[in-house]
């Protein structure tokens, strides 16, 4: 049974990149699974309403079940209604892409944005992902808050991502992104140039509260030509300031409050701070 569960949610997550859909061979060769036994599970998947099947060719893909469960549990915690104010404001001052992204176990999910940039070029990619810990700047701010050690196991699971796949800075090796760490944990914040895709930059800081782990990302993005090294830096302060505010709003969310526990202080004591 687990194997089948297993199966059924590889099945889900290969469809949530592939929206046009995907044909049922390319999908059991590419997850690996015998084509009798990938019917099988889209058949279950159709029946129970996470999977239809296109019309006209016959490619499976997601549908918006799967999106409302998403949504309805992000409304419950709260987090982006207290987030996106904040979010709002950032890409206002920023006049970029700004992102929040929350911790989820292992894994660093994109929940929340807001676009600042008015004209020109606009960075906007998708939402509802999870970010490559090694050539992202939200991965790398992520990473700031713990050991070398803990930050190359994470990566070790998740893989690194290729130059080809990303960004042509994008670090291929352990020396070349602990060095990255290094730095940015001297900034307090991370800055990437041309590692999550090419022409882009990004600054990411964690979300998080004194002696505790971090709950969250929050970044800014654009392209390099108008997000220059100069204007991150520029820029630094408000981002710092901004990830301080979304750590202390967090308390109000019960999400937060439940898998992050003040620790020998009450909430009211920090937020009065």
């Amino acid at each position: 049974m687990a194997g089948i569960l297993e199966r059924a949610l590889a099945v889900m997550e290969h469809l949530s990149s592939r929206p046009e859909g995907v044909p049922l061979a390319s999908l059991a060769q590419q997850l690996e699974i015998p084509q009798s036994a990938a019917h099988r599970l889209l058949t279950d998947l159709c029946r129970c309403g996470y999977v239809r099947q296109m019309r006209d060719h016959g490619d499976y893909a997601l549908t918006a079940r799967v999106a409302s469960i998403g949504l309805s549990y992000l409304a419950a915690t709260g987090i982006v209604d207290i987030a996106q104010p904040l979010v709002d404001r950032l890409a206002e001052t920023s006049g970029e892409l700004v992102r929040l992204a929350i911790v989820d176990n292992e894994r660093l999910t994109w929940v929340a944005k807001a676009q600042g940039a008015r004209h020109g070029l606009r960075y906007d990619p998708e939402m509802g992902s999870d970010a490559r810990l090694s050539c992202s700047a939200s991965g790398h701010a992520w990473m700031l808050t713990m050991s070398d050690e803990r930050a190359l196991d994470l990566v070790s699971r998740q893989g690194f991502g290729t130059p080809e796949e990303y960004g042509p800075n994008a670090p291929t090796t352990i020396t070349a992104l602990t060095k990255i760490l290094h730095a940015g944990r001297k900034r307090g914040y991370a800055m990437i140039n041309e590692v999550f895709a090419p022409g882009m930059t990004a600054m990411a800081a964690p979300v998080q509260r004194k002696g505790e782990d971090a709950i969250g990302v929050l970044s800014i993005a654009g392209p390099a030509m108008r997000l220059t090294e100069a204007r991150m830096l520029e820029l630094g302060p408000d981002l710092l300031a901004a990830a301080e505010e979304l750590a202390l709003a967090s308390l109000a969310s019960p999400m937060f409050r439940t898998r992050f526990p003040m620790q020998g202080r009450n909430a009211g004591d920090e937020t009065a701070k």
